[in-house]
């Protein structure tokens, strides 16, 4: 028989793990909720300064138009220089960033010996842990000058250079996820191909590879995302001159340098050339969120077709 003593110290505990449980719920649904009203109250102050600004520029010309000079005494409100920018360095980093990442991912998972981990995993940390500014400054008076002593006939803020330091600074990223998406492949699958007769190099790249490919991808978004949205880095390496233009070599402006440039100025508040930066900004909100929702649904169409 238990005492009532004995029984009243188990009711009391029992109380206590139920009183802790529910407060680290409604701790974690808080955050939840906190976190998704600061989205909505992101997306209603866009879309309620871009609703003003539409009101007076037609979104055609918006969109469509090839100049950009809002702070003219003349202004125009093409912002296809501004989207042709991002497009230039989203492209030209991915191109660096994605194979590059990928193979170290590949090397890190199946090749390295766990003393050279110890050794390139620190190494990548660290790059991913450099402010953007200093990546800015790496491209304009190292990889500049480098590609102008080639013969290049770039400008001094050019696309090119962007493209190399923003492809550089989101190499980590590719790699971290592209690495633990690999890792995340049951050992079982690999020796079933050894099995097989599978070379070393056939298992990475038809059983390996293939099972990972939905993390894969989902990092290869993400990244391309990130590069979407950096701001000094490609400020300072790229420029501020919204060229309507698909040359690397020539000065391009993105539309977060916009952002970026516009906030330090002296712009009246209320102005239409003030209401451009949240018409920027939505646009380049709507646009990292159509990337991530792409890679939703390209990460669960490649576990359904994997399954």
């Amino acid at each position: 028989m238990i005492s009532e003593r004995t029984a009243s110290k188990f009711q009391l505990k029992a109380s206590s793990r139920v009183f802790r449980e529910w407060c680290l719920t409604n701790i974690c649904l808080l955050a939840g909720l906190l976190s998704i009203f600061t989205t909505i109250a992101i997306i209603f102050v866009l879309f309620n300064e871009a609703r003003k600004f539409f009101a007076v520029v037609s979104p055609s010309e918006f969109y469509l138009g090839r100049e950009w000079q809002p702070l003219f005494a003349e202004p125009k409100f093409g912002s296809l220089p501004l989207i042709l920018g991002t497009f230039q360095i989203a492209v030209g980093s991915a191109l660096i960033a994605l194979p590059v990442g990928l193979l170290i991912a590949i090397f890190l998972s199946e090749y390295a010996s766990p003393r050279t981990r110890s050794i390139v995993k620190p190494a990548l940390e660290i790059l991913a842990g450099i402010p953007t500014v200093v990546y800015g400054f790496l491209g304009l008076t190292f990889i500049t000058p480098i590609l102008k002593s080639w013969g290049l006939p770039i400008d001094t803020f050019n696309a090119l250079s962007g493209s190399i330091v923003v492809g550089i600074m989101i190499i980590p990223l590719v790699t971290s996820l592209s690495e633990d998406a690999i890792s995340a492949v049951p050992k079982a699958t690999r020796e079933a191909a050894y099995g097989l007769g599978a070379s070393k190099a056939e298992v990475i790249g038809s059983v390996v590879l293939k099972s990972a490919s939905s993390g894969i991808a989902a990092s290869f978004i993400l990244a391309i995302s990130r590069a979407v949205g950096e701001t000094m880095a490609v400020t300072l390496a790229a420029g501020a001159k919204p060229n309507f233009t698909l040359s690397p070599f020539e000065q391009v402006q993105t539309m977060t340098a916009y952002i970026a440039a516009t906030v330090k100025g002296d712009v009246p508040y209320g102005s239409t050339g003030y209401q451009t930066l949240f018409a920027v900004g939505f646009t380049l909100f709507v646009l990292t969120l159509a990337l991530n929702l792409l890679s939703i649904k390209l990460v669960k169409r490649l576990k359904r077709h994997h399954a």
